[in-house]
């Protein structure tokens, strides 16, 4: 797929991350754009997936460790064609399918459910391994926040992935510089991300995470390394797209209203 059919889609997905966020009321829609990208590139262009087979054998797997990224997880897998997109208007409604954070029992093709943070990363690892056991090819992909790397289950996760050398695993840190409660450096410093992973055995890449061509060279990359995981920080927006919502921290988890939902829609 090209990279103006990548585009494309990454602009419906984040039209969707917008629509659905507003019609809760409430959501994440600063992290969901900030990752819109990258999962744009993985979906349409990386992962070996059939939407009309969600559990196929052998598949590629994807694992939001970030839960409160669920609004552009659902809104990749409705536009990948999982489902109807209109379902994703249901948002955090009563007796949606689509709650706050993913639910793996609810959605097709969510892989693990997650929302405490970290924990989606130590599954990752599972199914990495589970891969190797099973003599099975695929790969898996996980994202975590910058934020999330506060937590010591993260960093857990990234001994085991070392020590047992998945080099089918690829982990994404969504690196936009900010969380619920501000700035990164302000809470808890999480640099140098680098230098961390290198230490638990990963190979590390840095890119733009806006980059459509940098993130499918990255990509590119961590298939070819032999004998440990990578881990590619992807240096991004949060809020991406949307001019008032770009690199403030206010719109971790906040919906837009009405009129902000216009201007939002009127620029992505």
């Amino acid at each position: 797929m090209d990279l103006l059919e990548l585009e494309r889609h990454g602009r419906n997905i984040r039209r969707g991350i917008l629509l659905a966020t507003h019609e809760a009321g409430s959501g994440h829609p600063g992290g969901s754009l900030s990752c819109t990208d990258i999962l744009t590139v993985l979906y349409f262009h990386e992962m070996n997936i059939n939407p009309k087979y969600p559990d196929m054998q052998g598949r590629d797997r994807f694992v939001m460790s970030k839960g409160h990224g669920a609004p552009a997880l659902y809104c990749v897998l409705a536009e990948r064609g999982y489902y109807d997109k209109s379902e994703v208007l249901t948002l955090r409604k009563l007796n949606s399918k689509f709650q706050g954070h993913p639910d793996h029992k609810l959605v097709p093709g969510v892989e693990t459910s997650t929302g405490s943070l970290g924990q989606g990363f130590s599954a990752s690892i599972g199914m990495a391994l589970a891969d190797r056991i099973d003599g099975n090819s695929a790969r898996t992909y996980v994202l975590l926040g910058d934020g999330e790397l506060q937590e010591g289950l993260v960093w857990e996760s990234a001994m085991a992935a070392g020590h047992y050398g998945l080099d089918n695993l690829t982990v994404i840190v969504d690196f936009n510089g900010l969380q619920i409660d501000g700035k990164n450096e302000d809470v808890m410093t999480v640099t140098p991300i680098d230098k961390k992973f290198e230490a638990f055995g990963f190979n590390v890449i840095s890119i733009d995470g806006h980059n459509l061509k940098e993130i499918i060279d990255g990509l590119n990359e961590s298939k070819n390394v032999l004998g440990k995981p990578t881990c590619i920080i992807a240096k991004t927006v949060k809020g991406k797209g949307v001019s008032f919502m770009e690199n403030q921290a206010g719109w971790h988890g906040k919906a837009p209203n009405d009129q902000e939902l216009e201007k939002a829609l009127s620029e992505v």
